[in-house]
């Protein structure tokens, strides 16, 4: 089973990244845009455009446990349904930062998501999650949080942090 942690935090300019990202001019990053096709309470499908791959995901379940399809589309059929996910789409930078023997992926957003950046971790095991020390850079913990989802944040924008 594997689980995942989601930490979220904001800052302005620079500041928010790690020293490790931030001086490195070969810190590995991709442009994402994704767009939601449909969404219900446990699934979703999901149009991405990573760089130049492009994909169609299907995703059933919640939490830690979920099953996931992906299929590689073209471009002419990633044209053709891209349109469909108007009102539901994200768009960010996401690098990859080295966190002791695993990785983070760190998004920085943009379009009506400017100054939201996440760092998500991917675990080989839920123990392995649960034990998890997260560097001070991750900031506040909304892993349980659903509305640092991505497809909540494409419905519904940035969340009102002050509740």
């Amino acid at each position: 089973m594997a689980g995942s942690g989601l930490w979220e935090w904001r800052s302005s300019g620079s500041s928010w990244c790690p020293s490790s990202l931030r001086d490195s001019k070969d810190a590995r990053s991709e442009e994402i845009e994704q767009g939601y096709l449909a969404i219900a309470a446990e699934s979703e499908v999901r149009l991405r455009r990573i760089g130049e791959a492009m994909v169609l995901t299907v995703k059933r379940g919640s939490g830690s446990e979920r099953l996931e399809e992906e299929i590689e589309i073209t471009e002419r059929q990633y044209r053709a349904l891209w349109p469909l996910s108007e009102g539901r789409r994200v768009t960010k930078r996401r690098f990859y930062v080295p966190v002791g023997d695993l990785v983070a992926e760190v998004d920085v957003y943009g379009s009506d998501l400017d100054g939201l950046v996440t760092a998500e971790v991917e675990f080989p095991s839920h123990d392995e999650s649960l034990g998890f020390q997260p560097p001070g850079w991750f900031g506040t913990d909304v892993s349980g949080d659903s509305r640092f989802a991505n497809q909540s944040l494409a419905r519904n924008g940035l969340p009102d942090v002050s509740e």
